[in-house]
């Protein structure tokens, strides 16, 4: 039977220890002849612009063993009326699995409910699983446990903060999450992560305060992709929502900074800051590499 991975809610708690696990082997340079995924095939369907989800992706399906299809929606039959559906059901004779980095989430279930191959979200306008992969990795590294780590987010509450609403909830970490009126995370996901949660998640307007206690700050641009027309009026209302010198002193001595990237540096973080030692950003991007070769092997054998 075939497993998707839409959501973060798509694993179990035993199943993300044990990914964690097996991509700080595969970091480490264990098995690195080994080629699981040898003669497979993986697309990469992907509506928005990417950097680090595409080349992450392609180069571990390639040390894998595997083969990735970079696939335009412009250049397919999709971007002339196909439906969904239908090039769901054709991709699926053709590949092993896919990877949609799309807008709507909608979009990525729809396909999912008509594709016989896994799919993984590479990103929606509501999720980012794959990045709260390597952010529980990334502090897995640092702080050597994920359970009750305090992990502050400071700015806008987007997939990003919601994937790392179902994160804390799966591996028992606090989440508190900072932001203006109107930028909370989605309610609905936000409730069902509380119903479960053996940790606190809370949401508050003050930066300093979400900073107290923490092991790690996060952050994240505040105009996502598709959000241009919102710009300055989000830039208005959440200048007071950077992570900066002034801010980092609120948290544990030794936390550390997170950020997903692309950083617009000087709005939601500083120079100072993300190329200060305690940041731990590019790691972060680093390993996204090494989560999704071990989600692929999970998915696929």
């Amino acid at each position: 039977m075939k497993r998707d991975f839409l959501t973060l809610w798509d694993l179990s708690s035993d199943e993300i220890t044990a990914l964690l696990k097996r991509a700080i082997e595969l970091k480490s340079g264990m098995d690195a002849n080994r080629c699981p995924l040898i003669g497979r095939s993986v697309g990469l369907l992907f509506e928005k612009a990417s950097t680090r989800t595409r080349v992450s992706f392609e180069v571990g399906i390639y040390q894998l063993g595997a083969q990735s299809i970079y696939l335009n929606p412009r250049e397919i039959q999709l971007g002339r009326g196909e439906t969904i559906g239908d090039t769901a059901k054709v991709l699926s004779r053709y590949l092993n699995a896919i990877v949609i980095r799309t807008y709507a989430h909608s979009t990525l279930e729809e396909f999912a409910s008509h594709s016989s191959i896994p799919v993984i979200n590479g990103l929606t306008d509501l999720h980012h699983p794959c990045q709260a992969l390597a952010d529980l990795m990334t502090i897995l590294e640092k702080k050597g446990k994920l359970k009750g780590i305090h992990l502050a987010y400071i700015g806008d509450g987007n997939n990003v903060s919601n994937s790392l609403i179902e994160a804390a909830s799966r591996m028992e970490m606090n989440l508190t999450i900072a932001c203006p009126e109107g930028y909370e995370p989605d309610p609905d996901l936000l409730e069902r992560a509380r119903s479960s949660a053996k940790s606190e998640i809370i949401i508050l307007r003050d930066p300093r305060e979400a900073a107290g206690r923490a092991d790690a700050i996060y952050t994240d641009i505040w105009v996502s992709m598709g959000q241009e027309d919102k710009a300055e009026e989000k830039k208005r209302k959440f200048k007071n929502y950077q992570i900066n010198s002034a801010l980092l002193p609120c948290a544990k001595k030794d936390a550390i900074v997170l950020h997903c990237l692309p950083a617009h540096r000087g709005e939601e973080i500083t120079d100072d800051v993300m190329d200060g030692p305690q940041s731990a950003v590019f790691d972060q991007a680093e390993n996204r590499l090494h989560t999704q070769k071990a989600l692929l092997e999970f998915l696929l054998t």
